[in-house]
């Protein structure tokens, strides 16, 4: 091979040559062409080409060496061997699309949660993590392995789960009263009527419109579709409405596909640059090779929605399609989790795994109510799976929130995914914050009350709740206000009127004297949420409510009067209901009922209004998901 030089007071190496100007372009054309190919090559190449391994860093190909280097040798070999390799770092500083080997492992990943209904695959001779006496223990490994290497051999025992119910899922009540089972009757009625428009006019959609009578899709759930379908599967099959809880479940096993809804379709090498959110641009290969470009996908929202729904309908049916599109579905929202601290982002596109926070979310920062709402359904995916990586994920959200300090004792509601600080000292009850908190007490309760972290963090929480955002109106309302660095905001949210019944909830665990005092706060908060609706001319509550200007428990805003089908009041009417059995919460309960068929019933569903302060209200044209899934429940 002839090296060129250019040397003092000679041309450089394309003139010596004695190459005219169209001759070097010509040149350096083909050279970067050849440059081209052989990088292509590389990409072309089967995972186990030797020339592949030539150019990948020795970690992409290690956990395959070592795992069938693993089969053929003693244990003592392998651990002496295991020694030699590189070392993996936590998978929190490694985002999954990220890793050379992530394509394969994707693949892989894919394969697996389509099997995921039947018992588990046995776990790798390569592996070092395994499942035992209830505990995750992580050894060194050659290289991180694909999700499935990790599960320990396990099958939830389904039948055992139901004979432990102390209670009926469904049946008759005996010595029920007329007037209350014709009310039970009503809002089965009108649990169809939605079901029916919706299964009509926007089956497949997420939701239906029920004015316009077509479906709505948008783009919260980055690509879903039938979230409706999704959300209400439980409530119809409580509601003993057997043929449209078929129906449901028919979509389910034959529309609900995870991987090819709205999806671009490319050939052979294609070359695609797209903008967005995120700016992705690249070369796809495959054969051929799906893409999701949907986009936002909310972490939050995805997982309350659709894996919510599939476990409570797993658990209530025993039927496996409902446990095996969680698992798949639950896999897919891992790589929002790969951030220096584990704190998952709150988007994440659930075709490439990429993740980021909401444009609108300050400094970055990942939302309270949205990463501490994770805890009952991921702990649910390890149970099913026995694959301890949903658990691990959302106990190191605990770590993370036990490490920080809390100024006065209170939760803000952005956290840094990056620092793990605290980018805004804002607390809210309500919006941004709510869910946090009640999942505190239910994993408690979950637990078979032996969470003892999740009591203590939910006991503290509610200390310095009440000892600094609790007070009392001129007119004797309590309420909860929001916290804005220290300067109170006196007004409560919709949705922070969940709150009376979490209360309540914990107080009927809690010693004596906390008991009685917590009764009596749940119950004063959710008499506040009651009047809210009842100072309203259609008698159904704002979106938020102030306790200033002359004003109580009314919205002081044209922003804030509409109201979009929330189930938060009649969520903590029925706990009180079911713990004090005072007959008041049944009425007011049955106030909404008339409301909603006075002023939300429509020729073809049932739909939000603009402002609750009119008798003849404008409609918004939506039919949410959670009006079938909680408040009608």
């Amino acid at each position: 091979m002839v090296v060129l030089r250019k040397l003092p007071g000679m041309p450089g190496w394309p003139a010596a040559l004695g190459l005219r100007l169209p001759q070097k372009f010509l040149f350096l054309l083909f050279l970067s062409g050849l440059l081209t190919l052989c990088f292509g090559a590389l990409f072309l190449l089967p995972d186990s080409s030797r020339f592949k391994r030539l150019f990948l860093p020795r970690r992409a190909t290690a956990s395959a060496s070592s795992s069938s280097s693993a089969s053929s040798s003693s244990a003592s070999s392998s651990s002496t061997r295991d020694t030699d390799l590189p070392r993996s770092p936590p998978a929190a500083a490694e985002p999954r699309h990220a890793s050379p080997a992530a394509p394969r492992r994707l693949r892989e990943k894919l394969r697996t949660a389509a099997r995921m209904a039947g018992p588990p695959a046995r776990t790798a001779p390569g592996s070092r993590q395994q499942v035992q006496g209830g505990e995750s223990r992580a050894q060194p490994a050659s290289a991180a392995p694909p999700a499935r290497e990790t599960r320990a051999p396990f099958r939830f025992d389904y039948e055992r789960f139901r004979r432990s119910l102390r209670h009926p899922v469904r049946g008759g009540r005996p010595g029920e009263d007329p007037e209350t089972r014709a009310r039970r009757m009503k809002i089965k009625e009108m649990m169809k009527f939605a079901w029916d428009n919706y299964k009509q006019y926007a089956l497949g959609k997420n939701e239906l419109r029920p004015l316009t009578k077509n479906g709505h899709i948008g783009n919260m759930f980055g690509g879903l579709r039938g979230a409706t379908v999704i959300d209400a599967l439980d409530t119809l099959y409580i509601m003993e409405l057997e043929e449209e809880f078929q129906e449901a479940k028919e979509w389910v096993e034959k529309s609900f596909d995870l991987n090819v809804e709205q999806c671009l379709r490319l050939p052979l090498w294609r070359s695609i640059v797209w903008e967005g959110t995120t700016g992705i641009h690249g070369f796809i290969k495959g054969s051929p090779h799906l893409i999701n470009l949907n986009g936002e996908a909310s972490l939050f929202e995805v997982n309350i929605r659709y894996i919510g729904g599939l476990l409570a309908t797993y658990y209530l049916t025993g039927e496996e399609v409902f446990k095996s599109k969680a698992l798949e579905l639950g896999e897919k929202l891992l790589p929002a989790f790969n951030t220096p601290t584990g704190i998952p982002r709150g988007v994440i596109n659930l075709g490439s795994g990429m993740s980021w926070s909401w444009g609108w979310a300050s400094a970055g920062s990942s939302i309270l109510a949205e990463f501490g709402t994770l805890h009952l359904e991921f702990l649910h995916l390890s149970e099913l799976s026995g694959n301890p990586v949903f658990a691990e994920k959302v106990m190191n959200i605990r770590r993370v929130l036990n490490r920080v300090e809390k100024p006065q004792g209170l939760y803000p509601n952005f956290l840094s995914p990056v620092t793990g600080s605290w980018v805004q000292h804002h607390v809210s009850i309500g919006g941004l914050g709510d869910s946090f908190y009640e999942y505190l007490i239910k994993s408690w309760l979950m637990s078979d009350k032996k969470d003892s972290e999740a009591k203590k963090m939910y006991d503290d929480a509610l200390e310095a709740i009440e000892k600094h955002l609790v007070k009392k109106s001129a007119g004797g309302l309590t309420y909860i206000a929001e916290w804005r660095g220290g300067i109170l905001d006196h007004k409560m949210g919709h949705l922070a009127c969940f709150s009376g019944g979490m209360i309540a909830l914990g107080a009927e665990h809690a010693a004596e004297e906390r008991r009685q005092r917590h009764m009596e706060l749940a119950a004063e908060i959710t008499s506040t949420c009651h009047e809210s609706y009842a100072r309203s001319d259609t008698k159904l509550g704002p979106e938020a409510f102030r306790f200033d200007a002359g004003s109580e428990a009314m919205a002081t805003r044209l922003s804030e009067r509409y109201y979009i089908l929330r189930p938060e009041v009649v969520e903590s009417y029925m706990y009180l209901w079911r713990l004090t059995h005072d007959p008041k919460y049944r009425h007011w309960g049955w106030e909404v009922v008339k409301a909603l068929e006075k002023h939300c019933r429509v020729e073809a569903g049932f739909s939000g209004i603009r402002d609750v302060y009119t008798t003849t209200p404008t409609h918004d044209n939506m039919q949410q998901s959670f009006f079938l899934a909680e408040t009608l429940k």
